[in-house]
């Protein structure tokens, strides 16, 4: 069945955070603040994990990094592009429409668990190729995968931040499912280069997240999205 990757996908995002809200609620507000300390350092770690394999190689024996040109015009580009398009407050807006809407007024971390939840499980490669393998072929074990990851992520993120975590079931849902219905004419651009920068600004995207989390929110890591656009259209100049 084409579509069921993103269909396991989302019903573990809404898990997760039923599982996470239920815990949650027992928790103390200094575990809480201690357990969005310690979520914040994961996500970090996996944004370093990700960019780290993008950026570093061995050659000739000994470990070299490269990619600098396209990480700093893909970043740079992507910021000018988001500031203009002002992502961000979009994000944030839909957010508040919707806290609105699921009767969720009362909740102050409502958006900020949103946005800040929906930034960690739709970024990354495994998004974009498990819903073109599900969509071409009906194979949804990235997706799968992806499932189990995101239903540990947002089950951690919605004990510290609330609620708002499990509605980052729509961004996912909207995302992928438009690639995976997409699939056939989005595959020949997704290339292995082009893979390969997507995968390295999406990781730096999510240590951004990371940042956001253990110190408070300091970039606007809804506006540097573009930047994951600029990095794919980077593989093709040849730079």
């Amino acid at each position: 069945m084409i579509g069921l990757g993103t269909i396991i996908n989302v019903a573990a995002i809404v898990a997760g955070g039923i599982f996470g809200k239920i815990f949650g609620k027992h928790l103390k507000e200094r575990y809480q603040d201690g357990l969005n300390n310690a979520c914040g350092i994961c996500v970090l770690f996996i944004g370093i994990g990700g960019a780290m394999e993008g950026i570093l190689k061995i050659s000739q024996g000994s470990l070299v990094s490269g990619n600098s040109m396209m990480i700093t015009v893909s970043l740079a580009l992507g910021a000018l592009l988001g500031e203009l398009l002002n992502l961000e407050d979009k994000f944030e807006a839909f957010g508040t429409w919707l806290k609105m809407k699921t009767g969720n007024a009362k909740d102050k971390k409502f958006v900020d668990a949103f946005v800040t939840a929906s930034l960690t499980v739709s970024i990354g490669a495994m998004a974009i190729v498990g819903s073109i393998e599900d969509g071409i072929f009906g194979d949804y074990s990235i997706l799968a995968t992806k499932a189990v990851l995101d239903f540990i992520i947002i089950t951690v993120m919605t004990c510290s931040m609330g609620k708002g975590c499990a509605f980052s079931a729509i961004p996912v849902a909207l995302l992928q499912g438009s690639i995976t219905l997409l699939a056939k004419f989005i595959k020949p651009i997704m290339t292995e280069p082009s893979l390969a920068n997507l995968s390295l600004i999406g990781s730096i995207l999510i240590f951004c997240v990371g940042l956001n989390l253990v110190w408070g929110k300091k970039i606007r890591v809804a506006n540097l999205l573009p930047a994951i656009i600029i990095a794919v259209a980077w593989a093709y100049i040849g730079c």
